[in-house]
């Protein structure tokens, strides 16, 4: 689990927010709840009891994963680099060989990847295969439906 876990300085931000929330104001709510629960008498039959302590374990779990991405950041900011190539980080457009249609993605770590937003994943299929590519090269990509040709048609750094 030493392996560096790439990202964005707005993605490192967005984890340690998300860590600080759960950790002072999340997990005392969760104590508080299970304290209440508790109160309420015979734990083997009470159900606030049960669904508070399954809420903590998941905060719990969340605030292990959190820590361990943190602790694991590589964080590159894209608007720092100077490619030629496709790297972490890259805006990427390409045109649908088959289609005509240019569709742009940023490659982003897993954590970011919102496919909604136009950022994918470095590990997803598409982000794997247009690493190392350049402007004007034309790449095949494996998705469900088959093979996908692209061209690229620009690299940004943003």
């Amino acid at each position: 689990m030493s392996d560096r876990v790439p990202m964005t300085p707005a993605s490192h931000q967005s984890l340690q927010e998300e860590l600080k929330r759960l950790v002072r104001v999340e997990r005392p709510k969760v104590v508080n709840e299970i304290a209440l629960a508790r109160d309420h008498g015979d734990l083997s039959e009470n159900a606030e009891y049960d669904a508070a302590k399954e809420k903590q374990g998941m905060i719990e779990g969340r605030i292990q994963e959190l820590n361990s991405k943190i602790a694991r950041a590589q964080v590159i900011d894209p608007t720092q680099l100077n490619a030629e190539n496709i790297v972490f980080g890259a805006t990427v457009t390409m045109l649908d060989v088959d289609t005509e249609k240019e569709v742009t993605y940023q490659i982003v770590g897993e954590e970011e990847a919102n496919i909604k937003e136009g950022k994918i994943s470095i590990t997803s299929p598409v982000g794997k295969a247009l690493i190392g590519h350049h402007i004007d090269d034309e790449v095949h990509i494996r998705v469900p439906s088959g093979v996908k040709v692209y061209e690229i048609i620009d690299i940004a750094y943003r």
